[in-house]
């Protein structure tokens, strides 16, 4: 019985392919846009993961003033000193790395060619903390450190603004402000961080270095943390927190006057942020879905009314009520499960390019993407019960009269 009836059932639908089509056109459109919408929310997501996570391993900023963000300021809070770093190695168990970072904005020059870019002056822990890999060349010397030495290692962007991407320019000078450095090392590449900088645009010469003959100043910026893998982030700000205040003399009921941020809670909060608008994205794009449905319910009740006088004939020689609602309900599921297959592959290649367009990872997940399929399934069953159902309870002698 159930092979007759589903081939009945195909045989109806191939009688009215182009009908089909339009039939089964919501469901495709409805199951493309679930899947595109959540794989490339996942996608973002993922890349927001990695990108936080290329600032550095299990990272802590700590900064004078009492917040970050635009319009922070630092105003009346003392800047770090070397002896806080000294102290926070000593005193602060879990820590892997500290290392100072002093910015400046400036202008480098070199072969000819000049490029806008960023000092940062730091210690060889730097590196480390930053989760930097240095792909040509080497890292400070204690002796280059201590010295406040012209040495430099400079980011992909600069090597391919003043070098070229094809030259290597270790041994090379780049002239920053008014002394130059000698390049003895190139970084490898990390890309635009989570908020779209481009962190190869950067040139590193020792903390000194920097102070001396960049800013003028032997003030410490940012102080930077990186906790070893399975230690508890939360003890060490709370420790960290501690020891600074203890350092910087401030009263119990007084505010900080510096502020810790632990990168993994930015990355927390930006993938929440992500996942919630994947959500959003996806709820909307399964309206498409129900709109789908309703055109297949449409469709299959005029259906019905097209062979009210086949299925009278059905039912006077003998077909059972359940017969013609299978009849009925198998063509509904039938469009539904093939708009459904259709719209999965035609998600898979709107995601893939789209998300090479986007420049985020394909997350291909095979859950939402049976999930959509088996939806649509189901959407095939719910509307087309109600027609299928009108089509079984039709009167015998009424639809053999029906013109």
């Amino acid at each position: 019985m159930w092979g007759n009836t589903f081939v009945l059932a195909l045989r109806a639908i191939r009688r009215n392919l182009l009908r089909s089509f339009l039939t089964v056109l919501g469901i495709v459109i409805g199951v493309a846009a679930v899947i595109t919408m959540v794989t490339l929310g996942n996608g973002a997501t993922q890349a927001v993961r990695d990108q936080i996570s290329s600032l550095g391993s299990n990272l802590l900023m700590v900064r004078p003033g009492q917040r970050m963000g635009p319009g922070a300021g630092t105003a009346g809070a003392p800047p770090f000193k070397q002896a806080d770093l000294d102290a926070i190695r000593a005193q602060i168990g879990g820590v892997r790395a500290v290392a100072p970072e002093v910015r400046s904005s400036v202008t480098a020059v070199a072969n000819g060619r000049n490029w806008s870019t960023t000092v940062t002056g730091s210690t060889g822990d730097y590196f480390t903390v930053a989760n930097w890999t240095i792909a040509s060349g080497r890292g400070f010397t204690a002796d280059e450190e201590d010295s406040g030495a012209a040495v430099c290692v400079i980011g992909a962007t600069i090597r391919r603004e003043l070098f070229g991407a094809d030259r290597l320019p270790l041994g090379e000078q780049v002239r920053v402000k008014s002394f130059s450095c000698e390049v003895i090392g190139v970084l490898a590449s990390k890309g635009q961080s989570a908020m779209g900088m481009d962190q190869d645009d950067t040139l590193i010469v020792p903390l000194k270095t920097a102070q001396r003959r960049v800013t003028g100043s032997s003030r410490v910026g940012t102080i930077l943390v990186s906790v070893r893998d399975g230690t508890d982030t939360a003890r060490v700000v709370s420790a960290l927190k501690g020891l600074l205040r203890e350092r910087r003399k401030l009263a119990a009921d007084a505010d900080d006057n510096f502020n810790v941020l632990d990168t993994a809670q930015i990355a927390q909060t930006l993938s929440g942020t992500t996942r919630l608008m994947t959500s959003l994205l996806g709820a909307v794009a399964a309206v498409s879905l129900l709109v789908g449905g309703i055109g297949i319910m449409n469709i299959m009740l005029v259906s019905v009314t097209e062979r009210t006088r086949e299925i009278g004939v059905r039912l006077a020689i003998g077909a059972l009520e359940r017969e013609v609602l299978m009849q009925f309900l198998i063509e509904a599921v039938v469009l539904s499960s093939l708009g459904g297959l259709a719209g999965v592959v035609l998600a898979f290649g709107a995601s893939l390019g789209l998300a090479s367009m986007m420049q985020v990872p394909f997350a291909f997940d095979p859950g939402i993407n049976l999930l959509a399929f088996a939806f649509s399934a189901a959407i095939g069953v719910v509307f087309g019960y109600f027609p299928a159902r009108r089509a079984a309870r039709l009167d015998p002698i009424d639809a053999l009269r029906h013109e």
